[in-house]
């Protein structure tokens, strides 16, 4: 009973955050957040540098004591005093192992420079990327709303009982956009364009006879003679009159 009890929570939860959830918000965020790592980035960097500095002045210390500890070894053995360049070579051979620890320590301090800047420019190289999609994302989104609001607009026009809309909201920004456009390829493709032409050349027949008629009235235009003969059928005349005789 417990474990349906937390599945039931755990189902209600992501409904909730379903429900509001925006893509578009969520990804001008997550630029946001990538922009905010750089300076954090850096400033890691920065002290992985300055480990490199203190261990380089550190080497640099060492090896100077090295050589004035080795020049008064070889001063004391050239006056005698074999007992003080006892004492010497001891504190040499400390100061050479010191610098080999150093000299590690550094070499290792380096790597660990290089590879934070190799690190940085993955970074940077993945974050222009993700940048750059998120940003194409957005205005994807951007123009699917657009062309939802000018798809609800022509839907208004087709034949009723057809029924385009959608049981859920898709939560990638991609499937919007395309859901949109098909929607809006839809309902412009369901205007009776055909018919409306008709109707067009129609009315634009009835004003040809309504300046006619105007023109008779005018005297500026013949009328048409009548036909004398009776049973006759009907005939045409283009572009000339009919003589009676």
């Amino acid at each position: 009973m417990w474990q349906r009890f937390k599945r039931a929570m755990r189902s209600f939860a992501g409904f909730f955050v379903s429900s509001i959830e925006d893509p578009e918000l969520i990804l001008e965020q997550n630029i946001r957040d990538l922009n905010d790592q750089v300076p954090k980035m850096n400033e890691s960097i920065a002290m992985v540098r300055a480990n490199v500095t203190l261990l380089e002045k550190e080497n640099m210390k060492y090896q100077q004591d090295v050589r004035e500890l080795t020049a008064k070894v070889k001063a004391a053995i050239q006056a005698g005093r074999d007992d003080l360049a006892g004492t010497y070579a001891t504190k040499l051979q400390g100061e050479k192992e010191a610098l080999a620890r150093n000299q590690q320590q550094l070499d290792i301090a380096k790597q660990a420079y290089e590879k934070a800047l190799n690190v940085k420019k993955a970074f940077m190289r993945e974050k222009d990327r993700k940048t750059q999609e998120a940003m194409n994302a957005v205005r994807d989104a951007r123009r699917a709303k657009w062309q939802a609001k000018v798809a609800d607009t022509m839907e208004s026009f087709t034949v009723a009982g057809v029924d385009s809309t959608h049981d859920e909201m898709l939560r990638k920004v991609q499937e919007k956009t395309a859901i949109n456009e098909a929607r809006m390829q839809m309902a412009l493709e369901s205007v009776d364009h055909q018919a409306a032409a008709i109707e067009e050349e129609a009315e634009k027949i009835q004003g040809d006879e309504l300046v006619k008629q105007f023109k008779m009235e005018m005297g500026l235009l013949d009328s048409p003679a009548p036909v004398s003969d009776v049973g006759a059928g009907p005939e045409k005349t283009i572009g000339k009159k009919v003589e009676i005789k």
